[in-house]
């Protein structure tokens, strides 16, 4: 199954190293103003779903002669735009979900935007979040990641929980065996990758991992992501 790329209302911080990690058989959803992003990059989305009140009209024409298919929501509503649009990409049942233009902007927006990640619908989504040279994983109890990366590349981990035990982290300069993390704790920010991969597995709990590239080079376009339970 193709992946599916989601277009947020947030930031569009590296147009180009993000159309890199785009490949022709992804398919397109936009969180309503999101739609601006993929459009401003050639992109036309095959879904748009939202209220719409972050799209100008000569976009929304745009979108409407285009054939995209349009779910219009009402403004007062019990979920995000970006909430609803993972809603309907879950269905889809693809092989992996990125949310991309997700960061920046309001703080509250930015953090429920990465919060989402934990939602216990889309666990079997295989979602992660792109932006920029980061990427942003969620690890749940019980699972292992493991993703490539070159060495010197800042990896760190944030607990999501009040305890998250048994916290195993390999290929890094400060490595982790059995560890337990608590909530707010910094123990587990900027450590450094020593080796080209790296995993991360937890026993119980949940952990945000934050992969950030040591800079933009053309062999990074090629990277490829995966997470097993």
């Amino acid at each position: 199954m193709p992946r599916i790329i989601i277009f947020a209302n947030g930031h569009l911080t590296d147009p180009n190293y993000l159309l890199d990690q785009l490949r022709p058989t992804d398919r397109i959803f936009c969180a309503d103003g999101g739609a601006s992003h993929a459009l401003s990059l050639g992109l036309t989305p095959e879904v748009v779903v939202g209220d719409f009140d972050s799209l100008p009209d000569h976009q929304m024409t745009e979108l409407e002669q285009a054939k995209v298919t349009l779910h219009r929501y009402p403004v007062d509503k019990d979920k995000t735009d970006l909430e609803l649009t993972l809603d309907l990409a879950i269905t889809e049942q693809p092989s992996e979900i990125i949310l991309v233009t997700a960061l920046g902007g309001r703080v509250d927006q930015m953090l429920a935007n990465l919060m989402l990640l934990t939602r216990p619908e889309y666990q079997s989504g295989n979602i992660s979040l792109l932006d920029g040279g980061q990427r942003v994983y969620l690890v749940r109890a019980h699972q292992t990641l493991a993703l490539p990366g070159q060495i010197g590349d800042t990896l760190s981990l944030l607990p999501l929980n009040a305890q998250v035990t048994g916290v195993t982290v390999t290929a890094v300069a400060w490595p982790l065996e059995n560890a337990t993390l608590l909530l707010g704790s910094t123990l587990s920010i900027s450590n450094r990758l020593t080796k080209p991969q790296v995993t991360v597995s937890i026993a119980e709990g949940m952990v945000l991992v934050i992969h950030i590239k040591k800079e933009k080079t053309p062999q990074n376009s090629s990277d490829d992501y995966s997470s097993d339970e």
